[in-house]
């Protein structure tokens, strides 16, 4: 019995420290016409891809983008093979 209560706590402190969440997006300006691809880091709470449009569409909007779509979330080891194509990009929202 203590060994099972013994899990489920392990468990339950590896679920509270998840890993870093990322997520890549496409966005535009209008007048003339811009398009944006991107990497930002979002709280882990919004590891999926609605809640991190619905985290990163304010960030944008702040900047004059206009959120098109979360791609994906991924976590810290997505990050290298991403980081070339978002260019100037890259964690900068």
């Amino acid at each position: 019995m203590k060994q099972l209560i013994l899990i489920c706590a392990l468990i339950a402190i590896a679920g509270t420290a998840q890993a870093e969440c990322y997520a890549d997006y496409k966005a535009k300006r209008d007048n003339p016409l811009q398009l944006q691809y991107g990497v930002a880091k979002v709280s882990d709470g919004a590891c999926s891809k609605q809640q991190a449009a619905r985290e990163l569409a304010p960030r944008l909007r702040a900047a004059g983008w206009t959120l098109l779509t979360v791609v994906s979330t991924f976590g810290p080891e997505g990050l290298a093979q991403r980081k070339a194509s978002a260019g100037p990009f890259f964690l900068r929202y």
